[in-house]
């Protein structure tokens, strides 16, 4: 049986737990396990929390190193070149496997997503998985994120907002850019007017294919 595991950066066991029932659906026939980071903030927030998540991820690598592939579920994708470093698997990061799907066919894309402080992070990883040139940058919700995230009604309606913003702006694709946002992301489908790329269905879709070319 294949084994995948999902390292979830931040330290909420409830957003590994959501992660995982999607990565679950996006992937039958697979067993998919979960990692929770062992120290960090519940939510990443800032660049200084996303730099403390690569150490988090990497100081999973044992936990994780008998499974046949690894998923890094944080936008940004924390510790993902550490990762590969240290283990003979494939391993793929969520605003990887995002962007480069919502890339396909040389389509221009963008990212909505909550957090103002990351906006040079995802700029740097669009450039850094070579789809700089297609990236229409970062289109953010309204307000603060722990206040907006709180509420899932008003997350769903200000990540629709900020994805019509970025289809007026000329986005063929957006990608909705946290894991912890998938949920509100399900709730978005089929209203933006784009297509809609949730990041970790497309990590497991990518995660499966690296696996199957592996073997």
């Amino acid at each position: 049986m294949t084994r995948l595991a999902l390292i979830n950066p931040n330290t909420s066991l409830a957003t590994t737990e959501a992660m995982l029932a999607i990565a679950r659906e996006a992937g039958p026939g697979i067993v998919v396990e979960g990692f929770t980071a062992r120290f960090g903030a519940p939510l990443i927030l800032d660049e200084a929390a996303l730099g403390r998540a690569a150490l988090a991820v990497e100081d999973l690598a044992a936990d994780v190193a008998d499974h046949d592939g690894v998923v890094v579920a944080a936008f940004g994708d924390p510790g993902l070149a550490a990762l590969r470093r240290r283990l003979a698997r494939p391993v793929t990061g969520i605003a990887e496997a995002g962007m480069r799907e919502a890339a396909s066919g040389r389509r221009r894309f963008a990212v909505a997503t909550t957090t103002p402080e990351l906006v040079g992070a995802i700029a740097r990883a669009a450039q850094g998985h070579g789809d700089g040139e297609l990236f229409l940058g970062t289109f953010l919700t309204s307000g603060a994120p722990m206040d907006t995230m709180a509420d899932p009604d008003r997350l769903a309606a200000a990540l629709g907002d900020a994805c019509a913003r970025a289809v007026r702006a000329g986005a063929e694709a957006v990608v909705v850019g946290g894991g912890p946002l998938a949920r509100a992301a399900r709730a978005l489908r089929g209203s933006v007017g784009a297509e809609l790329i949730e990041p970790v269905p497309a990590a497991i879709r990518l995660a499966l294919a690296r696996m199957e070319n592996a073997r």
